[in-house]
């Protein structure tokens, strides 16, 4: 869930410098700044158990996995949007700032009841519109069930569910098992 901090339009400047400041993180969104709610322990659960996979999967090689308090940084027509995914893949060597980064390769959302409709439109027609992004994972936390959106397939998505399932991350050649996903849950 997300809650409107500020009704007055914000600098990107003012943002990023009340964001070092700040022990609550903030998304940006074309000047408005909503305060992002804490997680449960179903959400970092998943979060861990997908980081590992994915971790253990992109060792060594190009790739660059980060976890939730690396910001994504885009641009939507004329506005600048800054958004703290789950997880997010760049393999681009362009992404040199350390605190986000704009070349992803993979997005990860952990959907909760109150965020998936966020989830679902808001960051999808967002990231979307990222040249980069291969794939826009969003992973349910109270049910076992992942939908991927994958730029070759015009950005259709393609639903699974179940412990017998994989999810097949096409961009990362990588495929956890669902079982391994929602394990501890």
């Amino acid at each position: 869930m997300q809650a409107v901090v500020q009704n007055e339009y914000v600098t990107v400047a003012d943002y990023l410098a009340a964001e070092e400041a700040s022990e609550v993180r903030h998304e940006y969104l074309g000047g408005l700044v909503y305060a992002t709610a804490g997680e449960t322990r179903a959400h970092s659960q998943v979060v861990g158990n997908l980081y590992y996979a994915l971790r253990q999967h992109l060792q060594g090689g190009p790739g660059k996995l980060y976890m939730t308090d690396i910001r994504v940084n885009l641009r939507l027509r004329d506005d600048e949007y800054y958004y703290y995914p789950d997880l997010v893949v760049t393999c681009d060597p362009r992404d040199t700032h350390p605190r986000f980064v704009h070349y992803l390769k993979l997005i990860v959302e952990i959907m909760s009841p109150s965020t998936q409709r966020i989830d679902r439109r808001e960051k999808f027609f967002a990231y979307t519109s990222i040249e980069s992004l291969e794939e826009y994972a969003l992973v349910a936390q109270e049910s076992r069930e992942v939908i991927v959106f994958r730029r070759a397939a015009g950005w259709r998505s393609e639903k699974l569910g179940g412990d017998g399932a994989t999810l097949n991350l096409n961009s990362l050649k990588c495929s956890p098992a669902l079982a391994s996903i929602y394990e501890g849950i």
